[in-house]
């Protein structure tokens, strides 16, 4: 009798695992204090509303949610959170940045389409900088909502991340075993077990490509002429179409890369703050949402109507500036050293 009460504790022992080690872990709870008045439920006082913050009912509760100025995981409550806050400065900082691209639009592309000639379309750039590149409308329209706007996307990233970590128990040891799971083992379901990153939309990606396209322009226009020559006074259209004429393949990558992906972005963008466009963060992944017929249709057309709306903008902005600026030719005597020597700088 006593050798098989040992050979059955033998047996316990061997078949236990380390908590750790299993893929769902127990975590660590700060103790609490159980209520010591031991009142139960009755029909008068509604069980769920102990879940409500002080005592609310649950309705009022809910209400809070809707009115929560977060409307993100991790942050609650009436007043309003950093997640708020930096969504909204992402959203509006879009807003100032469109004035500017309009004005943009117009000096760099619809202008030279009307005059078809450079030279002639020099004079209008020249009164439209008056506008948007003087020392105080520059940083105000192109500089400062650009870094909100690219600052707060990041921001957001980071915190989401912070708050789902913050949630699914941080250091604790059943956090750790979730995200080993992910690493270790190789079937699906573990490593969709645990999500701390939020997951990535076509928005978000090409505006994470056309940063580096937009700072290639912003360097090669602006912050070169001012570190080699102090001002940026001598650059203008005819800049661009030297560098189309000594450099082709560089160039009209760069540039169709800044019209395709900035305008995908942009329109795309502007689609989400009005509320008009289709989810895209199922596309890349595998989550699939079932929806019926009409809801199909009505995504796709909302799809087809923003696509349309991202090629009408290309070629808006194709239309002079691939058009006829890249197709005016190199600048001659000085003014196409200067350039050459810009070029040179940057090994081109």
């Amino acid at each position: 009798m006593e050798s098989d009460w040992d050979a059955e504790s033998l047996r316990s022992r061997r078949d236990r695992r380390d908590s750790n080690s299993t893929f769902i872990s127990l975590l660590q709870l700060d103790p609490a204090p159980m209520d010591s008045d031991g009142d139960t439920p009755t029909e008068k006082q509604n069980p769920m509303d102990s879940l409500a913050p002080d005592g609310a009912s649950v309705e009022r509760s809910v209400g809070s949610i809707k009115s929560g100025s977060t409307m993100a995981p991790g942050l609650s409550g009436s007043g309003h959170g950093a997640i708020y806050y930096l969504t909204r400065m992402q959203k509006y900082s879009s807003y100032a940045v469109s004035v500017f691209t309009t004005m943009h639009l117009a000096n760099v592309s619809l202008l030279p389409a009307i005059t078809r000639s450079v030279a002639g379309s020099e004079t209008y750039l020249l009164m439209g900088r008056e506008l948007y590149q003087t020392s105080i409308t520059e940083p105000l329209l192109v500089g400062l909502p650009v870094l909100m706007h690219i600052g707060s996307g990041i921001a957001l990233r980071l915190l989401r991340r912070s708050e789902n970590i913050r949630r699914y128990g941080g250091s604790t040891p059943g956090m750790f075993s979730l995200i080993s799971s992910r690493t270790d083992s190789t079937t699906s379901s573990s490593r969709s077990s645990v999500r701390l990153w939020p997951q990535v939309s076509w928005i978000s990606w090409s505006g994470y490509i056309y940063t580096a396209f937009y700072g290639a322009h912003v360097f090669m226009n602006r912050i070169l002429p001012l570190v080699v020559e102090g001002d940026s006074s001598n650059i203008g259209l005819a800049y661009v179409s030297h560098g189309f004429a000594k450099h082709p393949i560089i160039a009209a990558t760069a540039y169709r890369g800044l019209i395709g992906i900035g305008c995908g972005h942009m329109v795309w963008g502007l689609a989400k703050w009005f509320g008009i466009a289709p989810s895209t963060s199922g596309w890349w992944g595998s989550q699939a949402v079932a929806v019926d017929k009409k809801t199909k249709r009505q995504r796709r057309r909302r799809w087809l109507a923003i696509q349309a709306a991202v090629v009408a903008a290309a070629a808006l902005w194709a239309v002079g500036g691939l058009g006829v600026v890249a197709r005016a030719g190199a600048s001659e005597g000085w003014v196409g050293k200067l350039y050459d020597d810009l070029f040179a700088h940057v090994h081109l």
